[in-house]
């Protein structure tokens, strides 16, 4: 026995992306965004059995409540990309119901702020 084979370092369990995601592509930005909300479809009854670890773990994840696709993916510890492509399989497959993110407020009209700003100096000096 030679000294190189004295000390060999125990390969890291390592499966790459695009066999936890069987190929599929990302789905667009506005259909699974970062900061899309996503839960377990109400007690689904007909739950396949047939889900890979990463999905099993992803659903049972999710059925604790709504959480961001950000949050699922810092939780699982799974590249975000990985993440969205198993979130998105998951939802169309109706075990995941997912939120949009609410839009962004209009801005307030300038001259109706002004016109407040206004008559509240005139009531209150």
């Amino acid at each position: 026995m030679t000294d190189r084979d004295a000390w060999e370092p125990e390969a890291a369990p390592l499966v790459r992306p695009y066999v936890i995601t069987k190929g599929r592509e990302l789905p667009d930005e506005e259909q699974l965004s970062l900061i899309t909300l996503v839960t377990a479809a109400p007690a689904d009854p007909r739950r396949p059995a047939r889900l890979s670890p990463e999905e099993q773990t992803l659903l049972d994840l999710c059925s604790a409540g709504y959480l961001s696709v950000a949050e699922v993916a810092g939780h699982t510890r799974l590249p975000l990309g990985v993440v969205r492509i198993l979130l998105s399989s998951l939802a169309e497959g109706g075990h995941l119901v997912t939120r949009p993110p609410v839009a962004p407020a209009a801005l307030a009209d300038r001259e109706i702020l002004q016109e407040v700003l206004n008559g509240l100096r005139a009531k209150f000096g």
